[in-house]
C-alpha cells in the first residue's frame, strides 16, 4: 500500500500529486504474493515485472498487468520430459509441495508424462507449514516421506516446489538418519524445477548434503555480466552505506557481530569487513550471478528501456519539469504497457531480451549438475540447455559425459525402471493391477520376432523372410527346389540314368537271344514292350528334377501316370497270357481261341486309355502349374509344381494301384502252375514289391515338405520300376548269360516230362 501512495505520505486508495509516482513494480519469488500485488496494481494499471518462476500467474490471472522475465513454464516441463526420455528413466518418484501449485502440477503435467511412457512409483507431498505447534509433526512426516523415497525402487525423483523447498528437503534426511541409522544408503537422482533453489538456513550450513550430490536442476538462463564479480567482491557492510540488508546478511553468514556505535562493544566475534564472500558455502551465497538475479537485472533494464521509449516519443509534448528533472505523468501508464510488450534490447552479457505477445520472456533454461564435495562446498556445472529458439532437433541438448552422478552409482548412468528392458526376441506383458511400466517379458511365439527392446508385441516377418533362432531379426529365405546341383537331386538323376541303362542292356540281351526258348516262352512282344515301358519309367523321373517350369509341371505327373499304367498293363497282360496258356494246354479246352496277341493288345490298350482319359480330364479342368510355397518350410521359399486338382492326382495313383492289385492277384493264383519258365512267380514278387513301395509312398509323401516331396515320388518311381525289372527279368538274364545250357529245348522237354 505504501508503494501506491505518494512518496513519504501513506494515503490508501489515493494518489496525491503528480511527482515521483510509481511507474512499475519488480518482484518476486513468491507466486502468491505476486498474485495479490498484481490484483491491487490492476486498479491503477501499474505493470508488475516478475523475475522468478510464477506458474500461478499465467494459470489464474491471464488479464492482470504483469510481465514475466522468465521463460514460459511449459517449456521447463517439456525439458524435464525430454531429460527422462533421453536417459530412459520411465519409473520415477514425484515430490511436490502440498499447495495449489503442487496439485496443479500433479493434475496437469503428470498426465502428459504418462502419455509419453513415464510411470510413477510414488507421488509424495511436502507438508505445508502453518503453525509452530505443528512443526514437530511436520518434521516427523518429512522423515517418513524421506524413508519412503529411499525405500522406493525408483532411482529418479522429480521435485516441484518453491525457493524454500530445499530448506525442508535438507531436514528430511537429517531426521531420518537420526531414527534409521541402520538403513542402507541409496543414491537418487534428484531433478529440480527452476523454482527450487539450493538455499539454507544459517544453522544448516554444515549439514551433510551428500544426498543431493549429482542433482540435475533446471535453472533460469544466465550469463556472466561484465564487472559483476568485482562488484560482489567489493561489497561489505562497512563500505556499503545505506544498505541495511547486507549488514544483517553479513552477521548471519559469517557468525559475527558488527559493533553499534550507540550501544558500544558487543560480545562474541566482531565483523572486520575482511571476511571473504567466496569462502561461504554455495547454499548461503554464490559468487556467480544466479538465474533469478539475472532475471531481476533484465527486468530493471526492461523497465528502463520501456520508460525511455515513452519519454523519447513524447518528450516535447508530455514533459513537465520539476527542479530540472523530467517526470512522466500518470496518464501515460497505459503507454508504458505498450512499450513493455514491445521491449527488445541486448543486455551487457550479449543476450537478446524480448517478450512474446503474452508478456513472457523468450528464452530458455539451463540444465545444471550439482557437485557436492567433501567439505560441503557446492558448485554447479552446466550440462545442457532448453532453447525454444534453436532448430527443432536442438531445442533440448544434454552433455551426458559432463554429468557427475551420485557416488553410489559409481559414475555409471543410473537406471530407473520398474522392470528391466525386455530384450529383442521377447515382448512386454503388463502385470495385472500394476502400472504399465511394470511388466513381464515373454518370449515371442514361434514364427514371430521383436527386434527392439520393450516392444509391446511381436510381429511376423514378411513372406520372404523367417525369424532367426533368437527371434530378434528376420533372415531372407533361400529359394529351394530339387536341382541337379545338389547331392540329393544329382544322386536321384544318376540312379534314374543308371537303371534306364540297365533296362536297355536287358533289352539288348533279350534281342540278342531272340530265338532262345526262355525268350520265346512268354510272349516276346510283351517282354520287349514291358522293357521299353520300364526304360521310359526310369527316364520319367528326370521330369521331377530341376527348376519347375510350366511344361514340366504339365508333363511330369501325366507322363509318369500313363507310362506306369502301360507298364503295369503289360505285366497284367503277361499274367493273363500265362494263365490262358496253361488252360489252353488241357485237352478240349476252349481257351485256345483267346491265346494270341489280340487279347494282350486289347488289355494293354484298354488299361492305358483309361489312365490317359483320367489325365486328359485333369489337364482340361485343373492342370498343374508352377507355384511358390513360402510357408511350409522354415527359412525356405519352395519352388514347386502345384498339382492343381489333388483329387485327380490321387485318382491316377489309385488307378495304377488298382491295376497292380489285379496283376498281383492273378499272378498269385497262377504261381504254382506246372509250366517251364513260369513267370507267375516272378510277377507275384514284382507286384508285391510294387504294391509295398506305393503303399509306403502315401504317408511318406504327405509328411514330406518342399523338394523332399519330389524326392519321395522319384524314389517310389525308381524303386517300383526296379522291382519289376529285378523280379521279372533278372532270373531270365541269369539263365541267358550265366547258365546258357538251361536255355535249351531239350532241357525244357526234360522238365515237362519230370512234371
Amino acid at each position: 500500500m505504501l508503494l501506491l501512495s505518494t512518496l513519504d505520505r501513506f494515503l490508501p486508495n489515493y494518489k496525491c500529486g503528480i511527482q515521483r509516482n510509481l511507474m512499475a513494480v519488480i518482484g518476486g519469488l513468491d507466486t502468491h504474493i505476486s498474485l495479490h500485488i498484481a490484483t491491487i496494481l490492476d486498479i491503477y494499471k501499474i505493470p508488475q515485472i516478475i523475475y522468478g518462476p510464477s506458474p500461478v500467474m499465467t494459470s489464474k490471472t491471464p488479464k492482470l498487468p504483469f510481465y514475466q522475465m522468465v521463460p514460459k513454464e511449459s517449456l521447463q516441463y517439456e525439458g524435464i520430459l525430454s531429460l527422462l526420455l533421453h536417459f530412459q528413466w520411465t519409473w520415477i518418484g514425484v515430490l511436490v509441495k502440498d499447495e495449489d501449485d503442487g496439485e496443479r502440477f500433479v493434475r496437469t503435467v503428470l498426465p502428459e508424462f504418462s502419455e509419453n511412457g513415464i510411470c510413477f512409483a510414488f507421488i509424495e507431498r511436502n507438508p505445508k507449514f502453518t503453525f509452530v505447534s505443528e512443526y514437530v509433526d511436520m518434521m516427523k512426516q518429512g522423515a517418513k516421506i524421506h524413508d519412503r523415497i529411499m525405500d522406493s525402487t525408483a532411482n529418479v525423483v522429480v521435485v516441484h516446489g518453491d525457493s524454500f523447498s530445499m530448506i525442508y528437503m535438507k531436514w528430511m534426511p537429517f531426521l531420518s538418519e537420526q531414527e534409521h541409522m541402520a538403513k542402507k544408503r541409496k543414491g537418487k537422482v534428484w531433478i529440480l524445477t527452476a523454482q527450487v533453489e539450493n538455499i539454507s538456513y544459517v544453522y544448516q550450513r554444515d549439514w551433510n548434503m551428500d544426498t543431493f550430490h549429482g542433482t540435475i536442476s533446471f535453472m533460469l538462463h544466465s550469463n556472466a555480466l561484465p564487472g559483476f564479480k568485482p562488484f560482489v567482491e567489493s561489497r561489505n557492510p562497512f563500505s556499503s552505506t545505506g544498505d541495511g540488508f547486507i549488514k544483517d546478511f553479513w552477521q548471519q553468514a559469517f557468525g559475527c557481530d558488527i559493533p553499534n556505535p550507540i550501544l558500544g562493544n558487543v560480545e562474541g566475534d566482531v565483523c572486520t569487513g575482511e571476511e571473504r564472500l567466496e569462502n561461504l558455502p554455495g547454499s548461503l551465497f554464490e559468487m556467480r550471478m544466479t538465474g533469478n538475479s539475472y532475471s531481476l537485472y533484465n527486468a530493471v533494464y526492461a523497465v528502463a528501456h520501456a520508460l525511455h521509449a515513452v519519454t523519447s516519443a513524447h518528450f516535447e509534448h508530455r514533459l513537465t519539469v520539476d527542479r530540472g528533472e523530467p517526470e512522466l505523468q500518470n496518464q501515460q501508464l497505459w503507454q508504458l504497457h505498450h512499450s513493455l510488450r514491445r521491449v527488445s534490447f541486448n543486455n551487457s552479457a550479449g543476450d537478446k531480451i524480448c517478450l512474446d505477445q503474452n508478456g513472457v520472456l523468450i528464452a530458455g533454461f539451463d540444465i545444471m549438475n550439482w557437485i557436492i564435495v567433501s567439505n560441503h562446498s557446492f558448485h554447479t556445472v552446466k550440462v545442457g540447455r532448453i532453447d525454444p529458439q534453436a532448430p527443432p532437433d536442438q531445442v533440448f541438448l544434454i552433455n551426458e559425459t559432463a554429468i557427475t552422478w551420485h557416488s553410489l552409482f559409481h559414475q555409471a548412468r543410473p537406471l530407473s525402471v520398474c522392470t528391466e528392458s525386455c530384450h529383442p526376441g521377447s515382448s512386454k506383458k503388463v502385470k495385472e493391477g500394476e502400472p504399465f511400466c511394470c511388466y513381464d517379458c515373454t518370449p515371442c511365439p514361434e514364427g514371430k520376432i521383436s527386434n527392439k527392446e520393450d516392444m509391446n508385441d511381436c510381429y511376423n516377418c514378411t513372406s520372404k523372410q523367417y525369424p532367426n533362432k533368437n527371434q530378434d531379426f528376420c533372415i531372407p529365405k533361400t529359394v529351394t527346389f530339387l536341382s541337379y546341383e545338389e547331392p540329393l537331386g544329382l544322386s536321384l538323376a544318376c540312379s534314374a540314368i543308371f537303371l534306364s541303362f540297365i533296362t536297355a542292356l536287358v533289352l539288348v540281351t533279350f534281342l540278342k537271344h531272340h530265338n532262345t526258348p526262355i525268350v520265346k516262352a512268354n510272349n516276346r512282344s510283351l517282354t520287349y514292350a514291358l522293357l521299353v515301358s520300364l526304360f521310359l519309367c526310369f527316364l520319367s523321373a528326370l521330369l521331377f528334377i530341376g527348376h519347375p517350369q510350366a511344361v514340366t509341371c504339365l508333363l511330369r505327373q501325366t507322363v509318369f501316370g500313363i507310362i506306369f499304367s502301360v507298364a503295369v498293363s503289360f505285366v497284367l497282360a503277361k499274367t493273363i497270357t500265362v494263365v490262358l496258356a496253361f488252360m489252353a494246354t488241357k485237352p478240349g479246352s476252349r481257351m485256345r481261341k483267346w491265346v494270341g496277341t489280340r487279347l494282350t493288345n486289347s488289355i494293354v490298350l484298354f488299361c492305358s486309355l483309361v489312365q490317359a482319359g483320367i489325365c486328359t480330364v485333369w489337364l482340361a479342368t485343373s492342370p498343374p502349374f508352377p507355384d511358390v510355397d513360402m510357408h511350409s518350410a522354415v527359412g525356405e521359399i519352395i519352388l514347386e509344381c502345384n498339382e492343381g486338382s489333388t483329387v485327380m492326382f490321387y485318382c491316377i495313383l489309385g488307378y495304377m494301384g488298382f491295376l497292380a492289385i489285379v496283376s498281383f492277384s492273378m499272378a498269385f493264383l497262377a504261381r504254382k502252375l506246372p509250366d517251364s519258365f513260369n513267370e507267375a512267380k516272378f510277377i507275384t514278387f514284382s507286384m508285391l514289391v510294387f504294391c509295398c513301395v506305393w503303399l509306403s509312398f502315401f504317408p511318406t509323401y504327405l509328411s514330406a515338405k518342399g523338394k523332399y516331396m519330389a524326392a519321395v515320388e522319384i524314389f517310389s518311381i525308381l524303386a517300383s520300376s526296379a522291382g519289376l525289372l529285378d523280379c521279372i527279368f533278372f532270373p531270365k538274364c541269369y539263365i541267358i548269360v550265366l547258365r546258357p545250357k538251361l536255355n535249351s529245348r531239350a532241357h525244357l522237354m526234360k522238365r515237362k516230362i519230370t512234371v
